[in-house]
């Protein structure tokens, strides 16, 4: 798995010009059935990949948090919503609140989520490979094959069934 992370920006990168042509492509003409292909797919790819064996993710990147993440996981640690963004959040430039740093606070050296339970709405969604209406999210999908091995895989295998 350590192999796979590490080459996986070179990956995407090689694979990035085809990619944005067939995603390109995708949203011009979505296949009717697209939802469906990309929810089987999913669940596909994740029967075998275990996201603990790699969290990547959230290793290398940080998580949109909403308000409701945020009072969430604020009454979680039972403290004011205030303190919580001042001890773990900024704001970026799109006016979003991110991680103050990465890896994410709340990874464990085991690479489990001290607040899986309670994580953040973007977090939980994550690659966002199940999503409906796949095609109007490719650009987060392009960024999200060089973090996510099961990302990277889906979009294979989606090229592949998708002609």
């Amino acid at each position: 798995m350590e192999e796979l992370i590490k080459n996986l920006p070179k990956l995407a990168k090689d694979k990035h010009k085809e990619n944005k042509t067939f995603f390109t492509k995708l949203k011009k003409k979505p296949p009717k059935q697209l939802d469906y292909i990309m929810q089987e797919l999913h669940e596909d790819e994740f029967k075998h990949t275990d996201c603990l064996a790699c969290a990547n993710c959230c290793k290398t990147t940080g998580p949109l948090f909403t308000d409701k993440d945020v009072a969430r996981i604020a009454k979680h640690f039972k403290m004011k919503t205030q303190a919580f963004i001042d001890q773990f959040l900024r704001v970026d430039e799109d006016r979003d609140y991110v991680l103050q740093s990465v890896p994410c606070t709340f990874l464990g050296a085991d690479n489990y989520c001290s607040i899986y339970e309670v994580r953040p709405k973007a977090c939980a969604e994550f690659p966002h490979t199940d999503r409906k209406k796949f095609q109007q999210i490719s650009n987060l999908t392009l960024k999200n094959v060089a973090i996510c091995p099961a990302a990277f895989n889906i979009v294979e295998k989606m090229k592949a069934r998708i002609k």
